[in-house]
């Protein structure tokens, strides 16, 4: 399962509705080599699936994994963080061993 929180959820539907993408529509999250720590997160809007793809909907949210990427973000939560220190969009991942300074890359 990958968890949304309430923050996530409220700005996906910000997102959603200012570059006018349709309910068929879904978050797409990946995970790819790079970044200071070694793994990167990935997140796009996307409404193609995929053979391999993990599909789950919490909090009124559906997100979209291929089979590898899940394997890094099973049980995490995507986050939002605004404000002028704010991060953005995240994860808090229970499976990371370590995570850079931005929390945008992470190890396992």
């Amino acid at each position: 399962m990958i968890h949304v929180a309430q923050s996530a959820k409220d700005r996906i539907h910000e997102l959603m509705n200012s570059a006018h993408v349709g309910s068929e529509h879904f978050v797409r999250a990946s995970v790819t080599s790079g970044g200071c720590s070694g793994l990167s997160y990935n997140l796009e809007f996307d409404d193609q699936l995929e053979p391999n793809d993990q599909v789950f909907e919490d909090n009124g949210i559906k997100v979209v994994t291929d089979l590898k990427s899940f394997l890094y973000l099973f049980d995490s939560t995507l986050e939002f963080s605004g404000g002028l220190d704010g991060k953005g969009f995240h994860f808090v991942n229970p499976n990371a061993s370590r995570s850079c300074g931005c929390g945008e890359s992470f190890s396992v």
